[in-house]
């Protein structure tokens, strides 16, 4: 009989190990997290937006104004241009040719004929032409009809006579009016006119377009020499000849009525056209909209755009945007397709990149979802301004550049802003077609900036920093242009004042390059004049300080601090000494040293809401302690730390400052009180158990190096205070055992402090210290016995 245990097989041990999930099984259980996909899903749609600002994969158009091709530019596909100046030509042969319009009063040569008419019937009822001279009213219109001349008394009598047999041989004033009327019908139809009241160009002049009056809609054309007064009157005096001749009668009286007539009408015929200025406008335009443009063909493969090795003209960058448009109207949606996801994918795969290193090196930035947001933004409008001030009017697409690269800088580290704007730069060079020249440019140029961009003590500091970034753009510009033989043209706007001022040499290569070196130096400046301005925008919407703030912000004579000059003098005279020994230790090691003194200044103004029960601050009443068990002792002095955040948030104070309030004590053991719990539980045996963690702040644990030295500083400052005798080597034990039990303790644990960094820690603050408690020579009449 076998007591032996059963024997294992190998699939049975292998199962029985529980390893822990491998990479691709923890990211799938990490996406299954809400907030997990809620960042993804805002991160894809930041991916599309730049998709879709930056043509969503279209082809860009290449080509600016002031570019030199490499080689000659042939056409890829068959298109047509406008002839501009042959088309203009034609509208204004259009524009001089259309015939002016006119207005046509009839009435006023209606009444002529009824005077007329009226006067002559009047006239005809004298028996006599000794009668009409009798009376001075019809010897007048006599005059009228027959104008004094070179004629005898009995000339005049055979004339009036003539007119007077006309009348009564069969003729009445009505068969008259209808003579007269049909020999001024065409008149009263064309109108009259003494001479055109438009110039040349403003209309025809040889016809015209007239319409009666109050009937607009109906227009007819007639010739200007049918309306013109000087040119009608010979028909007209035919046609009243022959009118009269056919009511009846002698035709030489007719012919002697006819004379006397066209005498009457001829210095009263009035002008009935007056220019409709509103009709002849429309006129002139129809003309000219029916004016059909002047095509130029251009053949695919054999008409040359742009000639190789010369800067781009106006003229050419237009001609090639024509053939782009058309180009792109006749890619295939395959190749459109094709393009844009592939577009896509690269943007993805960038972000993701970024994405990883920020997972890496900053992963607050992913787990706080507004600085997540505000990132993503940042980046969007960053490349949207680009894209947008790329335009040829303007190049200033390294303005919106320099400004993220500088405000990421401020509210990131340098590293971060330095993948973030390359990131950036990448996307404009490829997504405006610039190719690698374009793309050293802009990283240079943001390099710059970042890298130039410190400690911003100053208003002016970024003005500087702008105007050093100039410098090192245009040398960067002027380099890889010469290298490459692209001049990187600065806007048509720069160039039509360089040709204003200075004429047509600047088109040469050289004068281009430098131009356009000069233009990129002056966005850069403008970009450090614009952050200027931004920052203290920047600094709210991200959340960051700079020395300036900072500066402001510790400020003595601010309000928290004064009300705790009054409440607590202990504790403002004690935040004042942490503050200093705290800058010099953060400086010692490469910290804000100006943030921690600021936040060192407020790091206790809970305090300030039971000063008395704090040792700095107890006067001749005791210690209020005695009364209260250490348990609530334990509550009153953690209490202050969340009294102090409660009035930072009322005050509008920083999150960093916040920050230092929560994390100045991180979650060490209070342990005055707790020894003494410890003894009264050790004095009384029906007591329970002691719980530590009731005897501990709430932290959290210092996150930052400013915080870790801001809460050393504060313990030591405050237990050196207790030195009987404060020797240098008394300072340097103290200072030591302290920062060993807070290193021990765990609180060093997330704020990245190396064990180097803290040991030069202790030895600024064992010298700052020893120079508060130095030694001094006692005067004999200070001595005592």
């Amino acid at each position: 009989m076998s007591f032996s245990s059963p024997r294992r097989h190998r699939p049975s041990r292998a199962s029985s190990l529980n390893l822990p999930p491998n990479f691709f099984a923890r990211a799938i259980e990490t996406m299954r997290r809400p907030d997990v996909l809620f960042r993804v899903s805002a991160f894809i749609v930041a991916v599309l937006v730049l998709w879709l600002v930056t043509g969503a994969g279209t082809p860009p158009f290449a080509y600016r104004r002031g570019d030199v091709p490499q080689r000659k530019i042939i056409a890829r596909v068959n298109f047509q241009r406008e002839d501009d100046a042959e088309t203009e030509k034609r509208k204004e042969e259009a524009r001089r040719t259309a015939p002016a319009v006119y207005e046509n009063d009839s009435r006023l040569l209606e009444e002529k004929r009824q005077e007329l008419t009226n006067k002559v019937g009047r006239l005809v009822q004298a028996e006599s032409f000794d009668g009409v001279q009798a009376k001075p009213e019809l010897k007048e219109i006599w005059s009228e009809l027959s104008p004094p001349l070179m004629r005898s008394d009995e000339e005049e009598r055979q004339r009036f006579d003539a007119l007077r047999t006309y009348f009564t041989a069969g003729m009445d004033s009505n068969r008259f009016d209808e003579a007269i009327k049909r020999a001024l019908s065409p008149l009263e139809k064309s109108g009259l006119l003494k001479e055109l009241k438009h110039k040349p160009e403003e209309g025809s002049q040889i016809n015209l377009l007239v319409y009666s009056a109050g009937n607009k809609r109906q227009t007819h054309e007639v010739l200007v020499d049918e309306v013109r007064i000087d040119k009608v009157k010979p028909a007209l005096r035919q046609r009243l000849e022959a009118q009269l001749k056919a009511q009846g009668g002698m035709a030489a009286n007719a012919a002697v009525v006819a004379e006397l007539v066209y005498a009457w009408l001829d210095n009263r015929l009035p002008e009935t056209l007056r220019q409709d200025q509103n009709a002849s406008l429309e006129e002139r335009a129809r003309a000219v909209a029916a004016v059909r443009p002047v095509m130029v063909d251009y053949k695919a493969g054999i008409a040359e755009l742009a000639p190789g090795g010369k800067p781009l003209d106006a003229a050419e960058v237009e001609l090639l945007r024509l053939e782009y448009d058309t180009w792109i109207a006749q890619l295939a949606a395959r190749d459109i397709l094709s393009r844009s996801f592939a577009t896509l994918g690269m943007y993805l795969a960038l972000a993701i990149l970024c994405g990883f290193y920020i997972y890496h090196r900053r992963p607050a930035l992913l787990t706080d979802f507004r600085q997540y947001a505000t990132l993503l933004t940042a980046v969007v409008v960053a490349v949207s301004l680009g894209w947008l001030f790329s335009e040829d009017n303007f190049r200033a697409e390294i303005i919106p550049l320099l400004i993220f690269g500088m405000t990421a800088a401020i509210a990131y580290e340098k590293e971060l802003a330095l993948l973030l704007s390359a990131a950036i730069a990448l996307i404009l060079s490829f997504a405006l077609d610039q190719g690698l020249a374009q793309f050293v440019v802009l990283v240079s140029s943001v390099a710059a900036a970042i890298l130039l961009l410190r400690r911003i003590r100053s208003r002016t500091k970024l003005i500087y920093v702008g105007a050093f970034t100039g410098i090192v753009v245009m040398l960067t510009t002027i380099g890889v242009g010469t290298l490459v033989g692209q001049a990187f043209g600065p806007t048509t706007r720069f160039i039509s004042w360089m040709r204003q001022h200075f004429g047509p040499y600047h088109e040469s290569f050289p004068v281009t390059l430098l131009a356009g070196a000069a233009w990129s130096g002056f966005c850069s400046l403008l970009a450090g004049v614009l952050m200027t301005g931004l920052l203290p925008f920047v600094e709210r919407v991200f959340d960051v300080q700079t020395d300036i703030s900072l500066l402001e912000l510790g400020d003595v004579q601010h309000p928290l601090l004064q009300e705790l000059v009054r409440r607590a003098p202990g504790t403002y005279n004690h935040s004042i000494n942490v503050a200093s020994i705290a800058e010099t230790a953060a400086d010692a090691i490469g910290a804000n040293g100006l943030l921690v003194r600021v936040g060192a200044y407020f790091h206790d103004i809970g305090k300030m809401l039971k000063p008395s029960y704090f040792v700095e601050n107890q006067g001749p009443e005791g210690n209020r302690h005695e009364s209260l068990q250490p348990a609530m002792s334990t509550l009153v002095i953690i209490a202050h730390v969340k009294d102090g955040a409660d009035l930072a948030r009322q005050h509008h104070l920083p999150q960093s400052i916040l920050d230092f309030i929560e994390q100045h004590h991180g979650t060490t053991l209070v342990e005055y009180f707790y020894r003494r719990e410890a003894q009264r539980l050790k004095d009384d045996p029906d007591a329970g158990d002691l719980d530590e963690t009731t005897f501990r702040y709430p932290g959290p644990k210092p996150q930052t190096k400013e915080a870790g030295v801001l809460m050393l500083a504060d313990v030591v400052e405050s237990a050196s205070r207790a030195l009987i005798d404060p020797t240098p080597a008394r300072i340097e034990s103290l200072v030591h055992d302290l920062a060993m039990k807070r290193l021990l303790d765990g609180q060093y644990d997330e704020c990245g402090l190396t064990l180097s960094e803290l040991h030069t820690i202790e030895d600024s603050l064992v010298k700052s210290l020893t120079a508060v408690y130095h030694g001094r020579v006692k005067y004999p009449e200070h001595q005592t016995v």
